[in-house]
């Protein structure tokens, strides 16, 4: 028996690879395949089957890829309705690898069709269970993406997970491992650990949400202080669903490289130029109106969640080599429309005379020494606005900046800060990009700031 959790930190994403006498199974693979081919490849194995534990919202799937390059059949649990072809699994049907079994639990509640899949070992005993959004690490799966058909709301959804984590996982034994989905840092949950396995047995002691709690306090507890879903979720869950284009495809088209005029060209016509350098490269130079999304951070879900269009063409400003990257990782969230990347990155950009736009910018020390006239606005997550914040700071939360836009002024004068320095450059890019005019960025953001000794506010001890 081998298993490798296969681990993607910017969408904080967990693929299974599990073989036994040669035969393999991948579950919940992200939308490359090269990844599971060539561990397959290396191993001698053949991949028999391609286990899916929910149409998942945060990403693009790579399950119609990997079954059209194997011919391994792509499973569900029930309910699952799909344009494509699958095994439609019942609850508790078996599915033999090697050596091994793989038991299918279905767990509705994150959505109608989540499933687990239940690992038995050489032996016949419960050795791992792999459950997608259903339990994480400390923490369970959001209930409200899904309400199936709209007739069941966001505490129906909840009530039904409660059910399921009690009658289907939690009389499992202690000793069997738990791997999610996810990790810390993913929109499906609201405070999962940064643990990406553990045992169950440690789980039904420390989660909240496996414990001594009544179904009405379940629900109470995990309907409350959801944050809307990012924009991308339905679109990528839809996408799962229904099919999409192959990943060959997208680099065939995506793999182009441009020059400086054609770039500009492309972006007078409506393409977004989208500059994916470290925030400090942008903010001393960059083309005018680009928008600003670091490859460093959490690219992918950034860009789902702040790039309302999945059709909008897309040229890419990247350093060198880093190009085919960019649209692997939006092609993860459903972005397969890249026109090309700048020959030469933005090197070329700046030898070519055109006009650089540089962010005004001041440190932490030079705030506090005289702080510049204008708003400031923070672009933390409501939660980190909460727990403290500069006085009088007006929150512009940048994952929904773009439904918030009427709330700030083109004419006004505003100072921006995040937490670290990432998300106010990117915010800035946005804001830019729609006219505003009189931004000055805050490097370093809060943390910048508190060290600085800059006072600031903490409600909770107000």
């Amino acid at each position: 028996m081998y298993i490798e959790q296969l681990y993607t930190g910017c969408l904080s994403e967990a693929a299974y690879y599990i073989e036994s006498n040669g035969k393999a199974a991948i579950i919940d693979p992200l939308r490359e395949t090269e990844p599971y081919l060539q561990k397959a490849k290396e191993r001698g194995a053949e991949i028999k089957y391609i286990l899916e534990t929910h149409f998942h919202a945060d990403f693009v799937s790579g399950h119609l890829d990997l079954a059209a390059k194997t011919g391994a059949p792509i499973v569900f649990g029930p309910t699952a309705q799909t344009d494509f072809d699958i095994i439609q699994a019942t609850d508790g049907q078996v599915f033999e690898l090697g050596e091994l079994k793989i038991k299918l639990l279905h767990t509705p509640g994150h959505t109608p069709e989540s499933s687990c899949y239940l690992l038995f070992d050489e032996n016949g005993k419960e050795h791992s269970i792999y459950t997608g959004d259903t339990l994480f690490i400390g923490d369970v799966g959001r209930p409200d993406l899904a309400q199936k058909g709209g007739e069941m709301t966001a505490e129906d959804m909840a009530a039904t997970l409660y059910d399921s984590l009690r009658t289907k996982i939690m009389t499992l034994p202690d000793d069997i491992i738990v791997y999610p989905a996810h990790g810390a840092g993913s929109a499906c949950g609201k405070n999962m650990s940064s643990e990406t396995s553990a045992l169950l047995g440690g789980q039904k002691q420390t989660n909240y949400a496996l414990g001594d709690l009544t179904k009405e306090e379940f629900v109470k507890e995990l309907t409350k202080g959801i944050l809307p879903a990012p924009q991308y979720f339905a679109k990528a869950a839809s996408q799962n669903k229904k099919g999409y284009k192959s990943i060959d495809q997208v680099f065939e088209s995506s793999l182009n490289a441009m020059s400086v005029d054609e770039v500009l060209e492309a972006q007078k016509s409506g393409v977004m130029v989208l500059d994916t350098r470290r925030e400090g490269e942008f903010s001393e130079g960059h083309i005018p109106n680009a928008w600003y999304i670091g490859l460093h951070g959490q690219f992918a879900p950034w860009a789902g969640a702040l790039i309302e269009d999945m059709h909008q063409p897309i040229a890419i400003v990247a350093d060198s080599g880093k190009e085919q990257e960019a649209i692997m990782r939006l092609a993860r969230v459903g972005y397969d429309n890249v026109i090309g990347y700048l020959d030469g990155g933005f090197e070329a950009y700046r030898a070519s005379g055109k006009e650089v736009r540089v962010i005004p910018s001041i440190t932490p020390e030079e705030f506090k020494a005289n702080q510049p006239e204008g708003q400031v606005l923070d672009v933390r997550k409501p939660s980190e606005f909460e727990n403290c914040h500069l006085e009088d700071a007006q929150l512009l939360t940048l994952d929904y900046i773009n439904a918030h836009l009427a709330e700030v002024n083109p004419e006004t004068s505003y100072v921006i800060h995040c937490k670290g320095g990432y998300r106010s450059v990117i915010a800035w890019s946005i804001l830019a990009s729609k006219g505003f005019k009189n931004i000055i960025d805050i490097k370093k953001g809060f943390d910048g700031l508190k060290a600085a000794g800059v006072p600031y506010v903490q409600p909770e001890l107000a």
